[in-house]
């Protein structure tokens, strides 16, 4: 699905490189959680593999499906499958978030050649989503984000993801600023869309996460690398320990 091949990044008109070799592979249906201290470089490597400006790639590759996206812009990336849920979602004033929703679905679906959903099937797609992450529909109608908690930001972002139904979901640190009730409902979200056919990179730092995203693998990253890779246990490890063990022995 995702290959990640000695990937070096620096900040665009910098010289600060950020990922340093990096390697990681996601296979089809997988759930993958990276994991690592502030400054190890876990958003820079969601931006990146989303198309987010303002990174310049030094060498490496990142492989979709045996393709090279690194030429393509966002939108491409987008349209292929690949979905990024943000740290911190953006607001929009003056865009509903429906209508948001509307446009997004259908500009997604005629880079893939499909015909646009008319607003009955529309409308009933996106009730059923707001029902299985226990949402309100009026909140819908209020422009994207503008005024949200944010229990609600994370929310709507995980509806844009189930209405796009895209195959390689990037999850930012997407447990940030969630209570208990929250984190479980947006959970319960992401859990529906592990298919045969999509798989998650979900950045954290916190196992808590992980107790409701049961991941395949868990990776630790530090100064742009990947150092330590193991199964659900490291993550329950770094917990208890955090991560200069594991740090002083990889350096």
């Amino acid at each position: 699905m995702l290959e990640i091949k000695n990937l070096h990044t620096k900040i665009a008109g910098t010289g600060m490189e950020i990922l340093r070799g990096l390697n990681l592979t996601i296979q089809n249906t997988e759930i993958a959680a990276v994991m690592g201290p502030n400054g190890s470089g876990k958003s820079t490597l969601s931006h990146v593999i989303a198309g987010r400006k303002g990174y310049e790639i030094t060498a490496g590759d990142i492989l979709y499906n045996g393709q090279s996206i690194l030429a393509m812009d966002a939108a491409e990336r987008a349209a292929l499958g690949i979905f990024l849920a943000f740290q911190y979602p953006m607001e929009i004033s003056g865009i509903a978030t429906m209508e948001f929703l509307k446009v997004a679905i259908n500009l997604q679906r005629r880079a893939r050649g499909k015909s646009e959903l008319q607003v009955p099937e529309f409308i009933r797609r996106v009730k059923e989503a707001v029902e299985k992450l226990e949402m309100d529909m009026s909140m819908l109608r209020r422009p994207l984000n503008v005024g949200f908690s944010g229990g609600e930001k994370k929310r709507t972002e995980i509806l844009q993801m189930m209405m796009l139904e895209p195959h390689c979901c990037i999850l930012d640190e997407t447990d940030s600023g969630l209570d208990i009730d929250a984190l479980k409902i947006v959970a319960d979200g992401i859990n529906t869309l592990r298919t045969v056919d999509c798989s998650f990179l979900v950045i954290t730092h916190y196992q808590r996460l992980l107790d409701y995203i049961i991941p395949d693998t868990v990776h630790v990253l530090y100064k742009g690398k990947i150092i330590k890779s193991g199964d659900r246990s490291l993550a329950f490890y770094l917990e208890n320990n955090g991560y200069s063990d594991i740090i002083s022995k990889a350096v």
